[in-house]
């Protein structure tokens, strides 16, 4: 492969499902001077819709912005991409990409130099339901990553805390937009308090929780820096662990059976550890987030006081719900 250009590129990347506006989205922000102030921009359409960028409504009349399209994952590798970056001249990429195909699949042909900038997802509201309803996995798949959801053709008469559970129980850090067929923007508000106490010394996570607070825990480590936490897991170890450490944690599904993980954290304890699988403890430990070998860079690591045998929890793999 040439030897192109390996500056950083930024990457804007818009998901969603056909006809879900994320074209009508790129439109409005490119015509945006303070977005666009001439840089040289690819968009890389990895789907055709119905609406098409209407160039003649950029500044420069869009003469710094170049598009191609993508019709199939063949054409979704790491030297392709490069060279349409290079060809292009691109100092930023803009990527609409197809709500059929798994994020992960872009990922992992990305160039090494294209760097995820911006995720937004974008979201029928009149047809969203049944797409969570019969391709759940592909929502997750968006929502997991998104910094904001949009759902747009929003009507009044719509139930705004179902559209808010559905994203809550993938994300707790995307923000919602709601766009209503009256023109009327709003920013969804609704707090969702944890079902424990974040604030208390010492924290007792309740087996059905455990999804929750594993997800609060990676997303804002810091929190719980300093505190004591009590739970049920399953142990693990294997040959890149320190004598002293193991890991302890529990099986998480987000959407289907096809997507269960065991998420764990480090622990720290110089006592011998059983590892037989299946065998459920409740652990009491002080948490300290710090670097660790075995996270890359800084998790929050459990320094045990205490580990004892357990029955397993009702439902042994832990969900959002």
């Amino acid at each position: 492969m040439p030897n192109f250009n390996q500056e950083p590129i930024p990457v804007f990347l818009f998901l969603g499902f056909l006809e879900s506006g994320k074209t009508k989205f790129i439109q409005e922000t490119l015509e945006d001077k303070r977005f666009n102030e001439g840089e040289k921009t690819l968009v890389l359409a990895f789907e055709e819709g119905v609406e098409e960028l209407d160039f003649s409504r950029f500044p420069y009349k869009g003469r710094n912005i170049e598009y191609r399209l993508i019709e199939s994952k063949d054409e979704m590798n790491v030297p392709n991409l490069a060279r349409l970056a290079y060809e292009t001249k691109a100092e930023r990429v803009v990527i609409e990409y197809n709500g059929m195909w798994l994020v992960n699949e872009l990922f992992q042909n990305m160039p090494d130099n294209w760097s995820i900038y911006q995720v937004m997802f974008f979201a029928d509201g009149s047809t969203f339901m049944n797409y969570n309803a019969n391709m759940r996995s592909l929502v997750v798949d968006k929502l997991n990553i998104c910094e904001l959801a949009v759902f747009n053709r929003f009507e009044k008469s719509f139930d705004v805390q179902e559209f808010h559970q559905i994203v809550r129980a993938i994300s707790r850090r995307a923000d919602i937009c709601y766009e209503y067929t009256d023109g009327e923007v709003a920013y969804d508000d609704i707090e969702d308090p944890l079902p424990f106490d974040v604030e208390a010394d010492h924290i007792i996570i309740e087996d059905s929780d455990y999804a929750l607070w594993y997800r609060d825990i990676m997303e804002s480590p810091e929190k719980y820096d300093g505190k004591t936490i009590t739970f049920k897991g399953l142990t693990a170890k294997n040959k890149r662990f320190p004598d002293n450490c193991f890991a302890f944690g529990r099986h998480i599904m987000t959407c289907c059976v096809e997507d269960i993980q065991y998420c764990w954290c480090v622990a720290v304890w110089d006592k011998p550890v059983e590892t037989e699988q299946k065998k459920w403890f409740r652990i009491t430990a002080k948490i300290k987030v710090q670097k660790h070998k075995l996270y890359k860079g800084a998790g929050p690591v459990l320094y045990v006081s205490s580990l004892e045998n357990a029955d397993a929890p009702e439902k042994e793999v832990a969900t959002f719900y």
